[in-house]
């Protein structure tokens, strides 16, 4: 392990200090004269360095100088951890083993280790940082039924080394399923995956949206000792939303372990009918949604000229009714009024969804989860947070697509008030 010029130093001094406390330049004299005047009174040949250090480990002197010096590791591991260096400087050190502390015997969790990544072709030709060098890092986000986690970040490299252990609370929504602990039937039936979010942030801070996935992790039920370790591939966002980016290894684990784990014909069944569930839904509400648009068009001619929305894309390409994008939600004590939730969201950067070649702008509507781990998106992805903190704060909120000057594509927010006055939000100023 490369340690910097000052930290070097600073061990040195640490073990001069030390070694002058315990006396052991007094002790190695003592020891080697009485070595020289036993050795050399028996011939006359010289002694060698193995002798002496044989001598020394004799008398134990050198196992005692490594137990004194033994607190260095543990001071230099806490110093690792309660460091508060920026996050883009690299720290060049072994893996360690994640520990698992602080869970709650009465509830169930799952834990899921990130055990690095590999793959990630764009970063093959990157050099490795040197020790303390500013440089790109990848950072891992969580979403898991309103709790949200983020990893540490790691150097941008071929195979990076996010190495880091989420806990997630798993129970039931419904009244007094609360405080029991989940079974294996009850974990089966609750169909929300972990979302995952890969961001990678540059030496100027600049933050890109690198992998959005669903992690499907009702699998490791089926497991005997409730572990499994899996590679997830991570596909691209956007027009490249079929591209491999990379691979991470992850290892998920169910606490407290199940005593009668499913059988794997009961999972896969289970997760096979919601898909044909779902696949349903989308078809009754693509007809549906048909229907709707042939009898709005013979109310008015003109209305085929309007911008009306029904589905709109999100980061990884996938088509999702426009009204999915928006549900209620509460901020509690952060924001205390409408208005501050339109200037928080107003903070957020505006930036267009990026596209390859010429043309007019590609429409993209990213998650809530992407949108706020990137810090920037499009005046959708403004719109669509703000409607959803009206929302929560209570109000009849609604989404509006039109035009604004010289008809360019615009998207805001419109909330009815309790006397019947309608109030229009600009969220990308936080203007009413």
């Amino acid at each position: 392990m490369a340690l910097p010029p000052e930290k070097a130093s600073e061990l040195k001094q640490i073990i001069r200090n030390q070694l002058s406390q315990m006396n052991v330049h007094g002790k190695i004299r003592d020891i080697l004269s009485e070595s020289v005047r036993e050795e050399l009174g028996k011939n006359s040949q010289g002694l060698s360095e193995a002798d002496l250090i044989q001598a020394l480990q004799r008398r134990g002197i050198v196992d005692d100088v490594m137990k004194e010096l033994k607190f260095l590791t543990e001071v230099q591991d806490k110093e690792a951890t309660t460091s508060s260096k920026p996050a883009t400087h690299f720290v060049d050190k072994e893996p360690a083993e994640l520990k698992k502390t602080k869970i709650d015997p009465t509830r169930r969790n799952l834990y899921l280790q990130v055990l690095g990544g590999r793959a990630f072709l764009e970063h093959l030709q990157e050099p490795l940082p040197l020790p303390g060098q500013v440089c790109a890092t990848f950072t891992l986000y969580l979403h898991f039924r309103n709790q949200r986690f983020r990893s540490k970040p790691a150097a941008c490299a071929c195979e990076p080394d996010l190495q880091d252990g989420f806990l997630l609370e798993v129970h039931k929504d419904s009244l007094g399923d609360g405080s029991r602990m989940a079974d294996a039937t009850t974990l089966l039936s609750i169909c929300d995956p972990v979302h995952l979010v890969l961001i990678k942030t540059d030496t100027s801070s600049e933050k890109t949206l690198i992998a959005s996935h669903y992690l499907e992790w009702r699998s490791v039920l089926s497991s005997p000792d409730g572990k499994m370790s899996i590679s997830v591939e991570l596909l691209g966002v956007g027009t490249e939303s079929k591209v491999p980016v990379g691979v991470l290894n992850l290892k998920l684990e169910i606490y407290p372990h199940l005593t009668q784990p499913l059988s794997k014909e009961i999972v896969d069944t289970q997760l096979i009918l919601e898909r044909q569930k779902t696949a349903e839904k989308e078809r009754l509400y693509l007809i549906y949604a048909k229907q709707w648009w042939r009898e709005y068009l013979q109310i008015r001619p003109s209305h085929n000229t309007r911008l009306v929305k029904i589905f709109a894309q999100d980061e990884n390409s996938v088509n999702h009714p426009v009204c999915s994008y928006v549900r209620p939600l509460r901020a509690g004590r952060l924001l205390d009024t409408p208005r501050q939730a339109a200037r928080f969201v107003n903070v957020l950067g505006y930036e267009r969804a990026a596209m390859v070649g010429g043309g007019s702008k590609q429409e993209q509507w990213c998650t809530l989860l992407s949108f706020l781990c990137r810090g920037k998106g499009d005046c959708e992805d403004h719109a669509t947070l703000l409607c959803s903190l009206l929302l929560g704060f209570g109000l009849d909120a609604y989404v509006c697509v039109g035009t604004k000057a010289r008809r360019v594509p615009h998207t805001w927010v419109m909330a009815h008030g309790t006397s019947g006055d309608v109030v229009f939000w600009e969220s990308l100023t936080g203007h009413r």
